[in-house]
């Protein structure tokens, strides 16, 4: 039977919190959005060598809602290709282990697609109505940076790029990956979004209440150089397809 919906959450040695994240997620699922239809929530391993996988496998044994889906390799990017790449439900998305994005807007996301009033969602910490709570400068600043940079590199009309929370129908997947997104790191969320806008998508930004991870494992430095270099090089490929006949 196809489920309608597939959310991607990737995962690298997440032991002490998987169980109790992807619990908690299910069981807002079950009890606020059983009305959409079956959701599936797919834990995407990027090569743990932790209790990670022991641990999805038991999750994937019982919870009826729940998928393992195991890679070598690392890359948050490649994890979401594979993922969405092997779904057949109509809308696919990815959020964060964390939760830092409230599970409450996954309603109004899945909404809006589901209603064919957009192809592409994201959440937003910068756009109006948006809540940040208890991050630190440091990375508002940088946040703000690169949305900033993609915004004049692209002229997008999105406002936020980077946050780990998108969902998009999937019959425009293939379209997007064949003509810009292709990362395998981070970046690979945020060039759906500049993909989707030069090909014509509707993307749409709905503001988000978001809380910041205190033990977040991203580096700061080595995600600024890969986001720069992968710009450049999606910048590359857009206006390579651009000049096709």
């Amino acid at each position: 039977m196809n489920t309608p919906i597939e959310i991607t959450i990737p995962v690298l040695n997440e032991e002490g919190t998987l169980a109790e994240q992807v619990r908690k997620t299910c069981d807002y699922i079950s009890n606020n959005l059983s009305d959409l239809g079956p959701i599936r929530i797919v834990l995407a391993d990027n090569g743990s060598t932790d209790r990670t996988q022991e641990i999805a496998l038991e999750l994937e044994k019982t919870l009826p809602g729940v998928k393992y889906l195991r890679l070598e390799q690392r890359g948050v990017g490649r994890a979401l290709k594979a993922s969405w790449s092997q779904s057949t439900a109509d809308i696919v998305g990815y959020m964060d282990l964390d939760l830092a994005t409230d599970l409450r807007h996954l309603r109004p996301a899945l909404e809006a697609l589901k209603t064919n009033k957009a192809d592409i969602v994201t959440g937003s910490r910068l756009a109006k109505g948006a809540k940040v709570i208890g991050r630190k400068p440091l990375r508002n600043v940088t946040s703000f940076g690169f949305n900033l940079i993609v915004k004049l590199v692209f002229g997008t009309s999105f406002s936020d790029g980077m946050c780990g929370f998108k969902f998009l129908q999937r019959s425009t997947l293939d379209s997007l990956m064949k003509t810009g997104a292709q990362s395998d790191g981070w970046f690979f969320a945020t060039e759906v979004l500049i993909t989707g806008e030069h090909l014509k998508y509707r993307v749409l930004d709905i503001p988000v209440t978001w809380t910041d991870d205190p033990n977040s494992k991203v580096k700061v430095i080595k995600l600024t150089i890969e986001y720069l270099k992968a710009i450049f090089a999606l910048r590359q490929r857009l206006n390579s397809d651009k000049q096709k006949p």
